[in-house]
């Protein structure tokens, strides 16, 4: 019999504290029960995002945040810049031409991050651009994005806002929403919220603000305006994941007892550790600027990402990702969000090892489990 262990970058592993805590009794959404449970993980999720501004809670995968945001933000025939450099930049470009908004589209060579230069000049040849929309994290390469640089860039242009997918980022590493000049600010509660997939959050400055009340583009239950109005009353604008959202009380209750430095540490620790044996092995990295979130791994020549996925999932009961669209087959991804912890990257990294050797790579086996030991030793 396989042990299951979920190191993919979401759906990730979920506490058993917070799973016993969401199997509770399901109590009434218009309840004072629940009204005070939603009051106080508002207030949790702006220590969070380190905001004072509301955050919305969407009964929604964080692709339902993101296309709130366009459709809240916008109308019919505005202009967004969008930074694509992998598949969920992809779907900003997607969300844009199903709402009728003309994207100006960046294109960044996967593995790399957008120069906040080009971003600019495109800016400056776009002025009536309303948004540009990026990755904090694109989860597809592994890749941070320069935010704090572009919401300086933003901040200046009084008619643009910058709007953040930080689904995979957020809780990560440190992401400043208010001093940074992030105007909206997106995550969902299966990456490092260490939840079942279910809700989208969304933050919204002033200046963000502004352009949601003339916004035109078409809209009924992801609107933020009706959404606005139910925080005023301690509620929700519709049902709510109420389970969801219990569970997310327990993990924010977590989140603030550990502190955000704690927090951070934790997943840097994890991904320095991992990044460790994967250079122990002698294999390469995909990602020129890589997160704290995942550590993105080139297949080494003559292997298939995918099946190195598929050994460890079938035979091993380890669920890493491999690679997406153009980057399918030339990269796998090793998650450190979620219930995990360090050895759980060294199972991972000996599966690595054992799954690359039984396709007939030439690997020493445990000489990435000895580096990554060896950096967890020394790096307590």
């Amino acid at each position: 019999m396989n042990k299951r262990y979920l190191m993919a970058p979401g759906p990730v592993a979920v506490a058993p504290e917070v799973l016993a805590k969401m199997s509770e009794p399901i109590i009434h959404h218009r309840s004072p029960q629940f009204s005070a449970i939603l009051t106080k993980v508002r207030e949790d999720l702006k220590y969070l995002y380190q905001t004072k501004n509301d955050c919305l809670i969407l009964a929604s995968s964080g692709t339902g945040g993101m296309e709130a945001s366009v459709v809240n933000l916008l109308s019919p025939g505005d202009k967004a810049l969008v930074i694509r450099g992998g598949k969920f930049g992809e779907r900003w470009d997607e969300l844009c031409h199903t709402y009728g908004v003309k994207a100006v589209n960046i294109d960044v060579t996967w593995g790399k991050a957008v120069d906040p230069q080009e971003v600019k000049k495109v800016l400056d040849a776009n002025p009536d651009a309303r948004a540009v929309f990026v990755q904090a994290h694109e989860t597809s390469t592994g890749v941070k994005h320069p935010v704090e640089e572009l919401g300086k860039l933003i901040r200046e242009k009084p008619a643009t806002v910058l709007v953040v997918d930080a689904i995979s980022a957020l809780g990560v590493y440190e992401l400043k929403t208010d001093d940074w000049g992030l105007d909206v600010v997106i995550t969902g509660s299966q990456k490092s919220l260490s939840l079942p997939p279910g809700l989208a959050f969304v933050s919204v400055s002033e200046k963000a603000w502004k352009l949601v009340e003339k916004a035109q583009l078409p809209k009924y239950y992801f609107n933020f305006l009706k959404e606005k109005k139910a925080i005023e009353k301690q509620t929700t604008a519709f049902t709510p994941a109420v389970s969801l959202i219990i569970g997310l009380a327990e993990v924010l209750r977590g989140i603030r007892a550990t502190g955000l430095p704690a927090l951070f540490a934790h997943h840097r620790r994890l991904s320095e550790g991992t990044k460790a044996g994967v250079t122990g092995m002698g294999l390469e990295f995909f990602s020129t600027v890589p997160s704290e979130a995942i550590t993105v791994i080139k297949a080494p020549e003559g292997i298939d990402g995918q099946n190195v996925v598929k050994i460890l999932r079938d035979e091993y009961g380890i669920t890493i990702a491999g690679g997406q669209a153009q980057a399918k087959g030339k990269i796998f991804r090793i998650s450190h969000m979620g219930y995990l912890n360090e050895w759980d990257m060294i199972v991972a990294l000996a599966a690595v090892e054992r799954a690359l050797n039984q396709l007939g790579y030439p690997i020493e086996l445990g000489k990435g489990v000895a580096a990554a030991e060896a950096y967890f030793a020394q790096n307590k």
